[in-house]
């Protein structure tokens, strides 16, 4: 039925039909029967109509809803979304607005897919029109939406906000990381704001379009934050974003034009808003905070120093998978001397800065881990502002110890103390100083040009004398880089200074471990672990105990079968969603209770997908994480317990074509572990020995899938055919092939000190 309007709230419950009974939103659960039910609440955040491509561009809206019993303020989850469809999702945008009470009857509950990120109810109301009630009273309050555009949005100053509600607000940025990728599939941006209140505002933003998160460039920029929800986190006011949101940033400098920064088509900015923007700038600029700024020019850096940098990009190469170097200059001359890192003239991307080196103008950056995607993007001659830029002193390749050390820059992974890079947009105010100084070296540009034997002097020193005799000889193995640097001894590359990529001949003196299964671990790619795969008596063990005294689950979304087990008074249970009933075995997901690990490994030669579960209090859980997650044919695969939600409560098994590994992962909460193969050998030639990992490139290498290899005896077999290859039992080492290997060379901290680590990439065997 269509939505219908009364008067008064109080009519709203003489609407109520005899057969419904009133309930509390704080009480519904999946397993409420809603055909007896309604609720009654405000309407605290209206969506606009849209098209939903899973019903087939059907047209829906959500709604957020809360209950104002007093008697419930205390309590969680008093705000509920809810979701209509076709006809009554333009009824109700047409009827409904912010503030008003709305009386809803015969809705459908739902698990609330974006429970973990709005922290509203864990359930989701769904409403399509065809038997519903929805009554709305409008609200006593003026109208929302005024004809003067000036009066078109209320700003809440900061020390007046209230927790769960839904504010429009402006502030100035004290703290902002740049978007990075959160634990889900969306970027998140982290900030913090003030204003002239003085009161610290902490806000996070959720999005899976980079685009949409606010452009901020410095701290002291000014945010305008609309439809952001407000909650207490630590004792602290919070902000979240939540449907509609929208974000506007403006430059923080006084006297320059105020011009709004989004991706946005459209959006609301009048002389209010330019009015609102000059208060704050005026304001932020007599406090301390911003004058304690941490932006430095390379003149004033100094070792150790963390510092924020606004440059140009010159040049830049690619020097392995975990590090790229840009080449940098802000027109100022360091007062220590500059570490040039080596890399070859033809992997280098941009203009030449020999004579910039030369001057001490250049600085090397070298960037690592997450901040290598916006380090690919990046073009020579753009922009850039560094956060968290890192001042060390190292020792260039071949330095004599009495020799002073060299300054070097590093942007470090993660993104603590707001830590990252960013282009600058070539029009921005924040570059009017920078660019006047860059102007006064253009005579440099006449200068730098360069031959041959020039960049040979910069970019490298001759590497030590290889004995040709020594090495000569077919190589098992080939390299599969680009890289077009020269070969170098063992010797020469443990004197280098990383990151370095280079090319050695070597052979191996030994390798570990010496079992081989024991190469292949289980690999966390959210927290970084890495573990040994449990053997089959610690996997037996838990089955075991999971087994004893299990009684049935009584899942209402699940189709159960059960039979007796050999051992007397134990069940074997199979339950099946009933959404996959009639589907065949390959396309169903199967959860299993109550067997022993070689009952399952038996019954997974049959089925494509078996979880094993267990019952606690008669609900279904999954096992501990020691055990497989998901049997699969010959495959096990393994969840993170350090990571994995596990999350099993009203699971939802529609609309996935295919169940793998992945889908069965995230469908369970579980944060799936990849296999690897993890390998170190002691390489030898003919100046010296080095430990070397091979590792992210061990796939490659061998020509096998680490996943593949955990579940099948000849590919095993295939490894070790390889290893007595290439170290053949009671050989000797001259009796032992030549190996050309890719050889990367980084750091990494240990103990708060810096170890050097090498490792074989793009390298694989020969094969026949």
């Amino acid at each position: 039925m269509p939505v219908q309007k009364v008067n008064d709230s109080s009519d709203l419950d003489a609407k109520v039909p005899s057969h419904l009974q009133r309930t509390s939103i704080t009480s519904l659960t999946m397993t409420s029967e809603p055909s007896h039910r309604c609720v009654k609440a405000t309407v605290v955040h209206k969506g606009p109509v849209i098209s939903c491509a899973q019903k087939d561009g059907i047209e829906m809206l959500r709604a957020e809803i809360k209950e104002e019993d007093p008697l419930q303020r205390t309590a969680e989850h008093t705000s509920i979304n809810v979701i209509f469809f076709g006809t009554l999702a333009k009824d109700f945008s047409q009827s409904a607005r912010q503030g008003d009470v709305v009386l809803l009857a015969d809705f459908t509950i739902k698990k609330s897919p974006s429970f973990l990120r709005d922290k509203l109810h864990p359930c989701q109301l769904e409403m399509d029109g065809k038997d519903d009630f929805v009554y709305v009273c409008p609200s006593a309050g003026p109208s929302h939406g005024p004809s003067s555009s000036e009066a078109k949005y209320t700003y809440v100053p900061l020390n007046d906000l209230k927790p769960r509600t839904v504010v429009n607000v402006y502030g100035v940025v004290t703290f902002f990381k740049q978007p990075f990728p959160s634990k889900g599939s969306d970027y998140c941006s982290t900030l913090k704001i003030t204003d002239q209140s003085d009161v610290k505002v902490g806000c996070n933003i959720f999005s899976k379009k980079l685009e949409d998160h606010p452009i901020l460039f410095r701290v002291g920029d000014i945010i305008r934050l609309h439809r952001f929800k407000t909650d207490v986190f630590r004792d602290s006011m919070s902000l979240l974003n939540t449907f509609g949101w929208s974000t506007v940033t403006f430059d923080g400098t006084t006297d320059s034009p105020v011009v709004p920064r989004t991706s946005s088509k459209s959006f609301h900015f009048g002389e209010s808003d330019i009015r609102t923007v000059q208060e704050l700038r005026q304001w932020a600029a007599n406090q301390s905070w911003i004058s304690n700024d941490l932006k430095v020019s390379l003149s004033m850096v100094k070792p150790g120093m963390y510092f924020d940098l606004t440059c140009q990009l010159l040049a830049k190469a690619v020097m392995d998978s975990r590090c790229i170097l840009l080449k940098v200059w802000d027109g100022t001359k360091c007062q220590h001397p500059l570490l040039n890192v080596a890399v070859a003239s033809d992997a280098l991307e941009g203009e030449s800065t020999v004579v910039k080196d030369r001057m001490n103008l250049t600085a090397n950056v070298l960037v690592y881990d997450n901040h290598l995607e916006v380090a690919r993007e990046l073009k020579p001659g753009t922009f850039l502002q560094f956060y968290n830029l890192h001042a060390l002193l190292q020792r260039a390749p071949d330095q004599q110890p009495d020799q002073s050390e060299h300054l070097s820059f590093h942007l470090h992974g993660g993104t603590s103390y707001g830590r990252g890079l960013r282009s600058l947009p070539a029009e921005s105010p924040a570059l009017q100083s920078l660019k006047s100084v860059l102007e006064k070296h253009v005579d440099l540009d006449e200068y730098d040009e360069v031959n041959d034997g020039t960049l040979l002097e910069i970019w490298y020193t001759p590497p030590e004398a290889v004995d040709a005799e020594a090495d000569t000889g077919p190589s098992y193995t080939v390299r599969t880089c680009e890289h077009n640097t020269r070969r170098l001894t063992l010797a020469r590359v443990k004197r280098s200074t990383p990151p370095l990529s280079c090319h050695v001949r070597a052979r191996v003196k030994k390798y570990k471990p010496q079992q081989l299964y024991q190469c292949l671990k289980l690999f966390c790619s959210n927290c970084k672990t890495m573990e040994d795969v449990p053997d089959d008596s610690a996997v037996a063990k838990v089955f075991r105990e999971s087994a004893k005294d299990s009684q049935p689950c009584d899942e209402q979304w699940a189709a159960t079968s059960s039979a007796s087990s050999r051992e007397p008074g134990r069940t074997i249970s199979m339950h099946i969603s009933r959404d996959m009933v009639g589907e065949s075995t390959h396309m169903q997901l199967i959860f299993i209770e109550g067997t022993t690990l070689d009952e399952i490994c038996v019954l997974s030669r049959d089925y494509k997908n078996l979880v094993p579960v267990r019952s606690v209090n008669s609900r279904m859980t999954l096992m501990d994480l020691t055990a497989p997650f998901l049997f699969s044919g010959d495959k096990r695969y393994y969840g993170c317990k350090q990571c994995s939600l596990n999350t099993f409560q009203n699971p939802v098994f529609t609309g996935v074509e295919t169940w793998d590994e992945q889908a069965v992962a995230q469908a369970l909460g579980v944060q799936l572990m990849q296999y690897r193969l993890l390998i170190q050998f002691e390489l030898e030639d003919q100046t010296d020995t080095l430990e070397a990992l091979l590792w992210e490139n061990t796939e490659r290498f061998f020509h096998v899938s680490a996943v593949d290899a955990s579940g099948s005896q000849d590919l095993q077999d295939k490894i070790q055919t390889i290893m007595d290859t290439i170290q053949p039992p009671d050989s000797s080492l001259e009796e032992r092939p030549w190996l050309d290997l890719c050889l990367s060379v980084y750091s990494v901290k240990d103990d708060d000190r810096n170890k050097v680590c090498y490792q074989i990439t793009n390298t694989e065997i020969k094969e026949e």
